[in-house]
């Protein structure tokens, strides 16, 4: 930093506007809908909604020649700065990394390198977020090119573009690192995760994975017809005992189980009457079902939302112990989810949800919602193609290995260090990126922060 500071020392700056630094500013434009040939051809071509703050490497979606003829968009070089003028992520920047085309909510910036360092550029427009959207109008806050032409920026000696330049490069150095630093954490981290959870999932799938007996089949089969045993084709493989990673031995599971219909040993209690636009600050404590899949782990103690005594009066309610299920989602993945509910108040349920009570270690069951044997069975009963429904019957004909208590309870020890430690890093994850990201932007503040006493009028 000793380095820039005698850079910076003394320098005069000019703020100039975008427009002036810049070779050419354009939109793109969007090739009409529903036309097949305007599609998946070899050309990208940018939304709005993928301009995120970062260079831009590739595109969800690809024209053709002929798409591209028949829009206004034009193909960019690489290194230009987008600017996203309209929607969600107005205000937002990014910089391709590769040609590509544009729709026309974003501006195209392509910077004159004799005068301005487009990296340099880059930066400076990230530390204007809030500014750049404040100048919009309408709902979204839209902006437009004038806006974008005439945004700022500081240039350092611009009487001598030479040592203006270097000066750019530097800080461009400088802030470059840090946001290397910043994605180099970042994916290590995901990479970390990716792997604890892998183990978790291991050692789940092992402990939950009980052989079954013959014994244990014939009295399945004298109880059921065998259309409603969708999962013992898996559950009947026989447990590894080595860890194919380490070779290492695992903990198996102990003493007999019976095999069990979930109908067999509980109750499925379908919830009722809750909606989002009940949520209060204070009250009931209640679960919507949409926040299963997003905000619950395995169990929980506490609930992120509220109701009023008289909205919780005309909904069904899950004590201590019941397992909270739901029964609705937009993929196979999500339905079925599953948190143990271990809070000592009993919680109101929203609808599109199940209230399994039973009188089994409720985190056990709630892990065994989790194991690959579920996904496979549930795979063949959810119903619906937008909306993914698991009809109750299709969850009470789920079969299961039911050990004794003391063994469920010796699972779940286990099974929770490992949920904790992945829930941890989970946790941590964000956190520690977030440090990183706060000091970027600490240096890019004091590195971009220019006295303004030399702007047009």
């Amino acid at each position: 930093m000793s380095n820039i500071k005698k850079l910076l020392e003394g320098v005069e700056v000019e703020w100039k506007t975008l427009g002036e630094i810049a070779e050419n500013v354009s939109s793109g434009g969007t090739p009409n809908t529903g036309v097949e040939a305007f599609y998946g051809g070899n050309i990208p071509w940018l939304r709005t909604q993928e301009v995120g703050n970062g260079d831009i490497w590739s595109t969800s979606i690809k024209i053709t020649e002929l798409g591209l003829k028949n829009s206004s968009a034009k193909i960019i070089p690489a290194n230009c700065i987008i600017v996203a003028m309209y929607g969600a992520t107005v205000g937002k920047v990014g910089v391709n990394k590769i040609p590509l085309c544009t729709n026309q909510a974003c501006a195209n910036v392509q910077i004159n390198a004799k005068i301005a360092n487009y990296r340099y550029v880059y930066h400076f427009l990230l530390s204007q977020y809030k500014y750049i959207k404040s100048l919009g109008a309408g709902s979204q806050t839209n902006i437009n090119l004038k806006i974008v032409k005439s945004l700022l920026i500081p240039i350092p000696c611009p009487n001598n573009l030479k040592k203006s330049l270097e000066i750019q490069q530097e800080i461009v150095r400088i802030l470059d690192s840090f946001s290397m630093l910043t994605a180099e954490l970042q994916t290590k981290l995901q990479a970390e995760l990716q792997a604890r959870k892998s183990q978790y999932e291991y050692y789940r799938n092992q402990l939950l994975a009980y052989p079954m007996e013959e014994s244990d089949q014939s009295s399945l089969r004298s109880n059921r017809s065998a259309t409603s045993i969708q999962n013992s084709d898996t559950l009947m493989q026989p447990l590894s005992t080595l860890n194919p990673h380490t070779g290492n031995s695992v903990l198996q599971p102990r003493g007999k189980v019976e095999w069990k219909m979930l109908g067999e040993i509980g109750t499925f209690i379908r919830g009722n009457g809750l909606q989002k636009k009940d949520f209060m600050e204070n009250g009931v404590p209640c679960i919507h079902y949409g926040q299963i899949y997003t905000h619950y782990g395995t169990f929980a103690t506490k609930t992120k939302s509220f109701i009023s005594k008289e909205t919780a009066n005309k909904c069904k309610k899950a004590h201590k112990g019941d397992l909270i299920i739901a029964s609705t989602s937009e993929n196979v993945e999500d339905v079925g989810k599953t948190v143990a509910w271990l809070g000592d108040d009993d919680v109101a349920i929203s609808n599109h949800t199940f209230i399994y009570s039973h009188n089994q270690n409720p985190k056990y069951l709630a892990y065994l919602f989790q194991t690959q044997a579920f996904l496979k069975y549930k795979k063949t009963k959810v119903v619906g193609v937008k909306v993914i429904d698991i009809p109750q019957k299709a969850l009470e004909s789920f079969c299961i290995p039911v050990p004794p208590l003391e063994e469920q309870e010796r699972i779940v020890s286990i099974l929770d260090k490992f949920d904790a430690l992945t829930t941890s890093l989970t946790e941590g994850l964000p956190k520690e990126i977030e440090l990183r990201q706060k000091q970027y932007e600490y240096y890019r503040n004091m590195l971009l922060s220019f006295p303004k006493n030399n702007i047009k009028a």
